[in-house]
């Protein structure tokens, strides 16, 4: 266990990082339509889109560490602190003095996730999810991803990068759990992993969830598609741990409050982290 939440912890710094370069390379491209193929394209010739990529591969070569050694109600929360490190490189990247609504963002969101964790206690269920489990899945993820889009086609700014936001962080939920799948089931053998049809779908998933991705941070600033991004992603990730892999939390008795408390204070932190105004020097 202390594996795995190591390598999350050092996923979300390194996630943190290729997020901030990838919302700058964005912002530099015109507005497109949502799942617009040209838009990644434009982004391939951009030198800075493709060195943000070397963090993110790093990223998710921990993050598939850490979840073939811990439950997915583990390593997606843990994941979450990334945001407070993106915020901090944003503010860096633009010369940004160091606000103190940050600080309090990241110390409430910390001591937050801390004891949620803490409380919770995840514990693993089944190593594999039923055929019937995934399609499950599928048809819920589906539906609420749908919804946002919908919306986000009616709507501009920060809403429309909130909504963008929720939805590929829904997708990367998912692609976790494939991610998930696909490391608990490789043993060296290269050529079954290949034909897996997990790393089919979790490569489609996250072409998907990139593509999202890159069409909120053009909204606005880093704030609003990040906050609802970094929300969504662990809620998803808890929820798909509990119902296709079966993983176990401790929601029992004084364990209750803790977990509404803390659960608050994660949100607080992120609303703080991704809420804060542009300060200059």
């Amino acid at each position: 266990m202390t594996l795995a939440v190591a390598a999350a912890l050092a996923a979300a710094l390194c996630f943190a990082l290729s997020t901030a370069m990838h919302q700058r390379a964005a912002k530099q491209q015109p507005p497109g339509r949502t799942l617009d193929p040209r838009l990644l394209l434009r982004l391939l010739r951009t030198r800075l889109w493709r060195l943000g990529w070397i963090p993110d591969v790093t990223a998710t070569v921990a993050q598939a560490v850490a979840l073939r050694f811990g439950p997915l109600a583990l390593v997606q929360p843990l994941l979450s602190s990334g945001l407070f490190g993106a915020i901090l490189i944003e503010a860096a990247w633009s010369r940004q003095r160091l606000q103190r609504r940050d600080v309090a963002a990241s110390v409430i969101g910390t001591a937050g996730l801390v004891t949620f964790l803490v409380t919770v206690d995840p514990r693993a269920g089944v190593a594999e999810p039923t055929t019937t489990a995934w399609w499950w899945v599928a048809a819920r993820v589906g539906a609420v991803v749908a919804i946002c889009l919908g919306v986000a086609r009616l709507t501009t700014g920060a809403t429309r990068g909130a909504l963008l936001g929720v939805a590929a962080g829904i997708l990367y939920g998912v692609a976790a759990a494939l991610l998930k799948a696909v490391a608990t089931r490789f043993h060296g053998d290269l050529l079954a992993l290949v034909v897996d049809p997990r790393l089919a779908a979790l490569v489609l998933v996250a072409l998907v969830a990139v593509q999202l991705n890159q069409n909120a941070f053009q909204s606005g600033r880093l704030a609003a598609p990040l906050t609802a991004l970094t929300l969504a992603e662990p809620v998803t990730g808890i929820m798909i741990g509990i119902t296709a892999f079966r993983e176990v939390l401790s929601l029992t008795g004084a364990r209750i409050p803790l977990v509404v408390v803390s659960a608050a204070a994660i949100t607080t932190g992120v609303w703080l982290a991704g809420s804060a105004p542009r300060v200059k020097k």
